[in-house]
């Protein structure tokens, strides 16, 4: 893979190239939230109708698949931050969507499960979104986005196999230019 590269003046005065990284609007981060944004603008408006943030929707989309979850299950589950999410099962504990136990056999375990009214809450909402699902189908095309969720499926699960920083395990050889193997064939230590 070729870059350009940029000559940057060390302490010394001294140039040593610099790699020059992808566009911003090309990284893939930025795809990834574009996407999620393009997508959400769909969902939100029956969301705020119904007074309910993204996050708490993901909370009890979650929780409507078991019968109860343990917090940090759920936590992990929704990709939410265990202090996000204390504050958002209050609000939903408090309006009636979700109840909260300790566990029987752990005090320190706290379960989290959907109630009626919570329920009753996805099946109001469920049409419309499922309603979003099939517009963005159409206009996608049903192979695209069963590609697209396919593809996304498989990214996750291939970065899980990838060191969490790779950057520190090798540099990009950035010399002539040229963006060199980030990942040695033989192993470091």
């Amino acid at each position: 893979m070729k870059k350009d590269t940029l000559a940057t003046a060390g302490a010394e005065g001294k140039t040593t190239p610099r790699l020059r990284i992808r566009d911003f609007s090309q990284s893939l981060p930025m795809l990834l939230l574009r996407g999620r944004e393009a997508v959400m603008r769909y969902f939100r408006p029956s969301l705020l109708e119904h007074g309910v943030t993204e996050q708490q929707w993901r909370v009890l989309r979650a929780l409507s698949t078991a019968d109860e979850m343990e917090v940090m299950i759920l936590a992990n589950a929704t990709y939410l931050l265990a202090p996000s999410l204390s504050r958002i099962l209050k609000d939903l504990q408090r309006r009636g969507f979700v109840k909260r136990r300790s566990d029987r056999r752990d005090a320190r375990r706290n379960l989290v499960a959907i109630t009626q009214k919570g329920n009753e809450l996805i099946d109001t909402l469920s049409p419309h979104s499922e309603l979003v699902y099939a517009e963005i189908s159409r206009c996608f095309g049903q192979k695209n986005f069963e590609l697209l969720q396919g593809l996304l499926r498989q990214l996750e699960s291939d970065l899980h196999n990838m060191p969490a920083n790779p950057g520190m395990r090798a540099r990009p050889n950035v010399k002539n230019g040229e963006v060199g193997q980030l990942y040695p064939s033989r192993r470091l230590r």
